[in-house]
This record gives structure tokens, sequence and C-alpha cells, in this order.
């Protein structure tokens, strides 16, 4: 990992992460914990509305936290009720935070290649519907990170589980002062749960 990212993981885990958010955290914990116990793949299927914020702060720390514990066997996922396009802030605040983007195609939808390690594969991230083909289809936990999607979800077809998990949508700072604050506050409070998931596996 790159000395940035090293330095954003520490502030991370100096984040404080309550009572009551532990609680909504536990069901991903025990879904997880359950699939290293019996070593099976682990599909996390990270869903908003748009595919465009949160859905893809959730899977980049999610994969990266997987990394950090050395959890193996984790593949994440992002997904959206419908696509649109993954906010430039949101590659951005990556960038910013030691992730490495790299564009690989421009346009309505971009495409990116967001690598946590030199090393590492690295995570295709792009707006797409939650089903999309990219996705996996069976065997896997969908994560509802937006009110709105879990209610507009009712069902989410070969999902073994579902838990819902929400942030509030840093959409409300765009065209403010408080955008670039706003945006990283959320990244690393998003991050500080992923981590704290990871940090419970044994």
């Amino acid at each position: 990992m790159k000395a940035k990212l090293v330095n954003t993981i520490s502030d991370i885990l100096k984040l404080e992460i309550n009572q009551g958010r532990k609680s909504i955290l536990q069901p991903l914990v025990d879904y997880i914990q359950g699939k290293v116990t019996a070593g099976a793949d682990i599909n996390i299927n990270f869903i908003c509305t748009h595919n465009s914020r949160r859905s893809h702060l959730c899977q980049v720390w999610a994969q990266t936290a997987a990394a950090h514990y050395q959890i193996t066997k984790v593949n994440c996922y992002s997904g959206g009720t419908e696509e649109t396009a993954m906010f430039p802030k949101i590659a951005e605040t990556f960038q910013n935070q030691g992730i490495e983007v790299l564009t690989i195609s421009e346009g309505s939808n971009p495409v990116y290649a967001l690598k946590y390690d030199q090393n590492a594969l690295p995570i295709i991230g792009f707006s797409k519907k939650y089903d999309a083909p990219f996705n996996p289809q069976s065997s896997f936990a969908a994560i509802m990170t937006c009110s709105q999607a879990d209610g507009g979800c009712p069902f989410i077809a070969g999902a073994e589980k579902r838990i819902p998990i929400t942030f509030e949508d840093p959409k409300i700072s765009d065209n403010t002062a408080q955008q670039d604050e706003i945006y990283t506050s959320r990244s690393l409070e998003i991050a500080s749960e992923m981590f704290y998931v990871f940090s419970q596996i044994k």
C-alpha cells in the first residue's frame, strides 16, 4: 500500500464507532464469519439507488479492509436500483485518501480501476444495476446502503442475506463550500465501519 493510504488507514482505525452502529453492523460480521468458518467465498454486493456514491465507498473500503486483515476469498461489488455514473467527487476522494484511480474509459458512465495495493487486482468502479452480469447472481449478501434503495427493493434475487446498513448521502453537500469536507468525512466514516466489520472476523 502507498504511504498516503497507510496514513489514511491509521486515521480510520482511530475513529470511534458507537454501540448502536455496531449493532447495525453485526449481521454483516455474522455473515462473513459464517463464510470464513465454512471456508466459502464471501460475496458482498453494496446497493444504493444510483450506484454513484455510497455503494462505491462501501465496496472499495470493504475490499481494502479485507486485505488489511488478511481475510481471503472476499469479493466486494456494488450496484444500484438504476444505472447512472460514479460521481467524479468519489474518484477524487479516493485519490486524496491514497487509493490509486486509473480511468479505463470515459463517457457518460466512466469506468475506473481502483487500486488499494500495487500487487492486488484493481476494483473496477462504474455505475450498474445491482443485478447486472458484472455482479454475483447468487450466494451473496445484499447490503442496502441507502434507505431509498432499501424501501424500493423489497426483493433482491439471489441474495442469501439482506442487511440494511445505511449512510447519509454526501450529495447533500454538492455545490457548497463544505463539499470536500463532507465527502472526506463520509468516506472515512464508511471506511471505519468496514474496517470494524473485518476486524471482528476470527
